[in-house]
């Protein structure tokens, strides 16, 4: 499988618990930017070569503040650059402002058949706290326009929040699955540095649930969506069978993707030879640079087999699949194989281990830092 990430950096505000690569801009020329992002994937098509391309994601930022025009004109590139599955899955991120919602059907018409939304809570309450600008009514709303006009939609919750409780979650949880569509992406609060909820966090203004709490939390959200029918496939990530995101499964299972935008990664296979690909981080600095010299590449590194091997483990263990092992360089992982860091962890109930795969299991995938950690540290 290959996909085609495309970020768009821009949102109206910057949430208190974002760390992402976005940023706010009184205004912004789309005409130059829908130029610039077509110009970076025919100068990335010249080195990937033919591809049949299974996924393109707009992620962000908010890219549901792109023009229509511009989703539209990126698609069709792709296309043309790319031979496209028949089946081929066209994911764009939206936040349900009553604004950017009016331009869901622009979107679908211009070839996007998958809404993945911010929704983070369904709490009034709680939405103020986590700095969104929409309210529960306006995200309920954008859902159902959303189910009317997409083939499909995912939209996220965030959980394990200050004061939250485990009878509180559950009851989001039973509004969540009569709202859903066939996948929901539910991930847990994480203060990180550089944001205003990690100022925020240490200057004491508010506190976060206990390690006890957090694994209640987080079993409750696993057994009430397996109960649903809408089982785990990923640590944060739920769907009905075959409502899976094929795009974020590119990235689990290792597979070759193409990034461009500011701050965009890609893993490519070229000439035999897996690279990482980072473009520039700064949105003025990448569209500069992709003016004056096609692209805005700011690194470009082979990756080795051992940094493949981990990589490789890093990604697909996260996957309730595993890892199969004939995707793994088999030198290292006869080195893995003779640690004894995979019976360590098998006897202790984290991992199992068969002829095809390696998989983490249910208790492992709550300890998954760690496992990971012990297997690559």
């Amino acid at each position: 499988m290959f996909g085609l990430y495309v970020h768009w950096p821009f949102c109206k505000s910057k949430c208190p618990y974002c760390d992402f690569n976005s940023h706010v801009r009184a205004q912004v020329d789309h005409g130059r930017w829908r130029a610039a992002l077509l110009r970076e994937m025919e100068e990335t098509a010249s080195r990937t070569g033919p591809r049949m391309l299974n996924s393109i994601f707009f992620g962000g930022g908010t890219p549901s503040l792109m023009e229509p025009e511009t989703v539209a004109a990126v698609i069709e590139t792709a296309k043309r650059l790319w031979q496209p599955a028949e089946d081929i899955e066209i994911t764009l991120e939206a936040n349900p402002t009553s604004v950017e919602a009016e331009k869901f059907r622009g979107f679908a018409r211009g070839g996007v058949n998958r809404l993945s939304m911010g929704i983070q809570s369904l709490d009034d309450q709680v939405l103020t706290f986590l700095g969104r600008e929409h309210s529960a009514h306006e995200a309920k709303g954008a859902i159902e326009l959303a189910r009317d006009t997409f083939d499909r939609y995912s939209f996220d919750l965030i959980y394990t929040r200050p004061g939250q409780s485990v009878a509180q979650w559950r009851d989001e949880l039973d509004q969540a699955l009569k709202l859903c569509g066939d996948h929901l992406s539910l991930y847990q609060l994480t203060i990180e540095p550089g944001t205003a909820f990690h100022t925020r966090h240490r200057l004491g203004e508010f506190e976060m649930p206990d390690e006890d709490l957090s694994a209640a939390l987080y079993e409750e959200t696993q057994s009430h969506l397996e109960a649903r029918g809408m089982p785990a496939y990923e640590v944060s990530n739920h769907a009905i069978p075959g409502g899976e995101s094929r795009h974020n499964l590119v990235y689990w299972r290792y597979q070759d993707y193409a990034g461009i935008g500011p701050g965009a990664h890609g893993r490519l296979t070229v000439d035999g030879m897996k690279r990482a690909e980072i473009r520039a981080r700064l949105p003025e600095k990448w569209l500069g640079l992709v003016e004056e010299k096609g692209e805005a590449l700011s690194e470009l590194e082979t990756i080795d087999e051992e940094q493949q091997f981990q990589e490789a483990l890093l990604m697909g263990l996260r996957l309730k699949e595993g890892v199969p092992l004939d995707r793994l360089p088999v030198p290292q992982w006869n080195m893995l194989r003779n640690s004894g860091r995979i019976e360590a962890l098998a006897a202790e109930e984290l991992l199992t281990l068969t002829p095809e795969k390696l998989q983490v299991t249910e208790e492992g995938r709550h300890r998954l830092n760690a496992v990971l950690g012990y297997l690559v540290g």
